[in-house]
């Protein structure tokens, strides 16, 4: 501003201008874009074992008087198991990481667990939470949702069934419908690329289950 000023043969010096804009109330913060280190495309491979990797991501939807709400899904890419389903006005990073505390207190940690790089995931609640358990976190590239396919192709159905058929006014009539929904998916709802059966009788055929409880918050 002092450059463009001078320029235009105003001979006021940099402090009277610098005085004269913060009367003005000029000042603003610069908002500076967060820079995302380089995403490195890896192969979207199906493990051979439950509970290895896992994918997770948001969705988001409203209620009939207009209140937005979001739903954190986490799946098992080993059969598709749908293993937290977690639904909020506001799902910040530490809720996520709370939420995957519980998971792993159930079933023991996975490898990896498969992420876009919303906020959430990429905030230091999670990088400090990958480290102290010693999960890798597996960032697809940016623009990229087809490189986390599995949870992709689950939000498709879950909001085909789920969101788009109902009208809901209120959180509790949303979690209710989709517990009774996730159920149905994991044990009845067969899956063309398990072979047409569903994710809980995939899993019992190809390996030893253990305990493998599902549940929302």
């Amino acid at each position: 501003m002092y450059r463009y000023l001078r320029e235009n043969d105003h001979q006021w010096n940099h402090k009277r201008v610098y005085r004269i804009y913060g009367e003005m109330r000029l000042k603003h913060r610069r908002k500076h874009k967060k820079r995302l280190p380089a995403r490195v495309k890896e192969v979207l491979l199906q493990p051979l074992a439950p509970n290895y990797s896992w994918s997770m991501d948001f969705m988001a939807d409203s209620l009939v008087n207009g209140r937005r709400f979001r739903v954190l899904n986490i799946i098992d890419d080993f059969n598709r198991e749908v293993l937290s389903m977690t639904i909020d006005t506001s799902i910040r990073s530490q809720r996520v990481v709370r939420e995957l505390s519980n998971l792993v207190q159930w079933l023991g940690r996975p490898e990896s667990i498969r992420v876009d790089n919303g906020p959430e995931f990429i905030a230091g609640y999670m990088k400090n939470w990958s480290k102290e358990y010693g999960v890798r976190l597996q960032f697809v590239q940016p623009g990229s949702p087809t490189q986390n396919a599995f949870v992709e192709r689950f939000n498709r159905t879950y909001r085909e069934a789920v969101l788009n058929r109902y009208l809901f006014e209120n959180l509790s009539q949303v979690t209710a419908l989709s517990r009774e929904w996730m159920w149905s998916y994991n044990h009845e709802r067969p899956h063309d690329s398990l072979g047409y059966k569903s994710p809980r009788r995939f899993l019992s055929q190809r390996s030893d289950p253990g305990k493998y409880p599902c549940f929302m918050q």
